[in-house]
């Protein structure tokens, strides 16, 4: 991998703010707010900003990077998709409770449903990643798919991927900010309370996190090496013989470059 360290940084610096957004979103529903319950009331809404910060954006971004780990690549690339797979899954799961425990909390207390904006756009892309799960598990997953059709999809998946990954941060941006305004009276969100400064820092985190990690899956030096060239770089790690599948990396190059030389040599003597 290029620019190691570079990526170690970045790496770092999303798996920091990633988790420190959790313990942030779990002190402000257990020490701000009413806690965790399953009863209809408040303590059940907070499952909602819960699940979507800690499960649904953060195991999507896992899942989003997951490919670029150099760590993962001595993995099958069949493997590497059922874990990217299931993580995806499972921050489907995780929206999916969060937008239930929204829907039974507003019903027992009679608040209508799907009024604001952030309802709006939470809802199109919770069915937009479910549709991105089942079209992705079909082409890439399912064995008789053909591999043009594979080719032709992958640049649609990894830009709708991409693009609903940070609209969901966006849109929880809107929810934390909704909540805050409609959640505090005495003082007022206006007034910088101490739990409006907690969670703004808190949404501070969220962007840093999402920062991080779309800048990790868009740099290209970081990307997951074609098998053929992982299977290459194994069998020459194991001292076997290389030359029936082709001469190394290394080899290339140096011929690349003696033949830029002898080049150079015969412009020069003409």
């Amino acid at each position: 991998m290029e620019d190691f360290r570079h990526f170690l940084v970045a790496l770092s610096a999303a798996a920091a703010a990633g988790l420190v957004t959790i313990v942030f979103v779990l002190k402000w529903v257990l020490h701000f707010r009413e806690g965790l319950a399953w009863d209809g009331g408040p303590a059940e809404f907070n499952w909602h900003p819960l699940l979507m910060l800690s499960g649904f954006i953060f195991l999507n971004g896992v899942a989003i990077i997951v490919f670029r780990l150099p760590w993962t690549w001595k993995c099958s690339k069949l493997i590497m998709k059922f874990i990217h797979a299931g993580l995806n899954l499972a921050a489907f799961t995780c929206a999916t409770i969060s937008f239930v425990a929204v829907f039974d909390f507003h019903n027992a207390a009679n608040i209508p449903n799907m009024y604001s904006l952030h309802s709006w756009l939470g809802l199109a892309a919770l069915i937009l990643f479910g549709l991105q799960i089942v079209l992705s598990v079909t082409i890439y997953l399912v064995p008789f798919t053909p591999v043009s059709w594979r080719a032709a999809f992958m640049p649609v998946h990894v830009f709708v991927g991409h693009s609903l990954f940070g609209s969901v941060i966006a849109v929880a941006l809107m929810g934390i900010t909704e909540k805050l305004i409609f959640g505090l009276n005495n003082p007022k969100y206006k007034d910088s309370p101490p739990e409006a400064i907690f969670v703004n820092v808190m949404g501070m985190l969220l962007v840093a996190y999402g920062v991080a990690i779309l800048w990790i899956s868009t740099r290209p030096s970081w990307k997951r090496p074609r098998d053929e060239v992982l299977n290459t770089w194994n069998t020459s790690a194991g001292g076997e013989d290389t030359t029936k599948v082709g001469p190394s990396l290394s080899q290339m190059s140096d011929e690349t470059e003696a033949d830029g030389h002898v080049d150079v040599r015969r412009r020069g003597n003409k």
